[in-house]
């Protein structure tokens, strides 16, 4: 996901396709949403390598079930474990219409990637060029000159994001200083 992402793209991602599970075709699926009711039977998603992929396809999902924190997956199009292995690391991804309302104080990844991420007094520390999504928090990694920092998306860390101006300031909690 440390691919540039366009300011506005024509898909959101919704999961990742991690590799196949069993023989029947079923999908292994990191989340990457907060609405995991997107994967109900009878759902349609689209199939792509990155969020702006021309050439993302529609597919519906015919089932979805928990399995060990990701979701197992069945598309309409994968009959069997040679064809989901053909999907791994593609993206399942919703029209940028189709996304959710956000709640105050939240943001979409994808406007997220590429802030300038700075301290309050000033210091730069670098781009934000990837989003972790973990089941406590999301995770940002910020990569300057001083190499990379992964900060936790909590509000005592993000102190302000600015997205017209493309930056957020955020307080660096103890132990990430050298």
């Amino acid at each position: 996901m440390a691919e540039n992402h366009p300011a506005s793209p024509s898909y959101l991602a919704v999961g990742r396709i991690v590799g196949p599970h069993g023989i029947r075709g079923e999908v292994k699926v990191d989340v990457m949403t907060d609405f995991p009711e997107r994967f109900r039977a009878g759902a349609r998603v689209y199939l792509g390598v990155r969020t702006d992929d021309p050439d993302a396809r529609p597919v519906v999902i015919a089932a979805a079930r928990p399995h060990k924190g990701m979701l197992l997956v069945k598309l309409n199009v994968v009959p069997d474990r040679n064809a989901a292995e053909l999907l791994r690391s593609q993206y399942l991804l919703i029209p940028e219409s189709e996304a959710m309302p956000l709640g105050e104080h939240e943001n979409y990844a994808h406007d997220l990637i590429g802030l300038q991420v700075r301290t309050p007094d000033g210091e730069t520390l670098g781009e934000l060029v990837e989003i972790l999504f973990t089941r406590a928090n999301d995770v940002y990694v910020v990569r300057g000159t001083a190499g990379e920092i992964l900060l936790p998306a909590l509000r005592d860390v993000v102190l302000q994001v600015d997205l017209a101006a493309r930056t957020m300031v955020v307080a660096l909690p103890e132990g990430l200083r050298e």
